[in-house]
């Protein structure tokens, strides 16, 4: 089992990436999720899970699914688990709401917020929400958007930096200089963009 990639970012698009390791170029399936906090990356690390389908009498399918947060890839396997619900319609989910989104979705009730996303019906939405509440609520996802801390957000887009090949202390400067300009928006894609014109 892989448990995750390190590697260049050779192709990305909203659905896939193409991660570069040692000399061997991985196809990972991801979510817009995961797309958002990779597509400027140089180099990044992902979380993986390798999903087989198909046998007897369809051919064997082979996929190996890439996330950013292990949060997303806890998520995904949860969701994958629900009688009825496939790969792709798990990453339609993931690319609408976010982990902690999701979890608060099941342990409010929430089939509609299912619902709205496409190919989920009443009856499957219902199904999530009953079969996964009792882990839900045992299992607390912080949340990269709304709860993190005002530092997480800010060492987090200085890795971001950091991995995309400068030093530490311009990217620093930088940083402290986008969260001047940035007047209070906290978050990680727009303190990265607002450094990076700083640079």
């Amino acid at each position: 089992m892989i448990s995750y990639l390190k590697g260049n970012v050779a192709a990305c698009s909203a659905t896939q990436i193409i991660l570069e390791v040692n000399g061997i170029g991985y196809s990972l399936q991801i979510s817009l999720n995961t797309y958002s906090a990779v597509q400027q990356l140089r180099e990044c690390q992902l979380h993986t899970y390798l999903h087989i389908t198909g046998g007897n009498q369809s051919p064997l399918m082979v996929y190996l699914f890439g996330f950013y947060e292990e949060a997303e890839r806890d998520m995904f396997i949860h969701l994958l688990s629900i009688t009825g619900v496939g790969a792709n319609t798990v990453r339609l989910i993931l690319s609408d709401l976010k982990p902690e989104e999701v979890q608060q979705a099941i342990l409010s009730d929430n089939v509609g917020r299912f619902e709205r996303i496409k190919g989920i019906g009443p009856k499957t939405a219902q199904r999530i929400i009953l079969e996964l509440k009792d882990k839900m609520a045992k299992t607390i996802i912080s949340s990269k958007s709304d709860t993190i801390t005002h530092n997480n957000i800010e060492n987090e887009a200085l890795n971001a930096l950091i991995l995309l090949g400068f030093n530490k202390t311009t990217a620093g400067a930088a940083l402290q200089k986008a969260l001047k300009q940035t007047g209070g928006e906290l978050t990680v894609e727009a303190l990265i963009k607002q450094s990076l014109r700083n640079l």
